[in-house]
């Protein structure tokens, strides 16, 4: 009986030491300040070959990046976050759908106003869904936090 035990901890300890979890998106937070309040920047850097949405791409496709902001008295998002990066534009036979995307790296850029000369930071979740040409991982959430100085 403890040999059999052993072979099932064994075996179970080498199939979980094999299994890897995919991640092919990297984020980075910045802030810098601009006229008029600072801008949030949320790079993803995408592994080759891995692409995800666009915040504006078609109802009935992948899942759309958006982010969410958590609310702070102390500060006011002026318009939506703009992409900057190269947007490919695509008809996509799996969702039978044209979508948007970004591959390589995108940044999403907010423009916040901070009330008076406080010292606060903004925080929020983005959501985002990441494919390649034979999968598609199922959507993200990520949190994050970036100082306003």
């Amino acid at each position: 009986m403890k040999k059999i035990a052993l072979l099932a901890f064994t075996l179970l300890t080498v199939t979980l030491s094999f299994a890897q979890v995919k991640s092919p998106v990297q984020w980075s937070y910045s802030s810098k300040k601009v006229a008029g309040g600072y801008e949030v920047h949320m790079v993803a850097t995408i592994e080759k070959g891995w692409h995800i949405y666009s915040q504006t791409t078609a109802e009935g496709g992948p899942v759309p990046t958006t982010i969410e902001f958590t609310k702070n008295p102390l500060i006011t998002l002026s318009g939506a976050a703009k992409e900057v990066g190269k947007l490919e534009k695509k008809f996509e036979p799996l969702f039978d759908v044209d979508v948007k995307q970004f591959s390589n790296k995108v940044s999403f850029v907010q423009l916040v106003k901070v009330k008076g000369a406080a010292k606060t930071n903004v925080a929020g979740t983005i959501e985002f869904m990441v494919c390649n040409d034979s999968e598609c991982l199922p959507p993200t959430k990520q949190k994050f936090s970036v100082a306003l100085n």
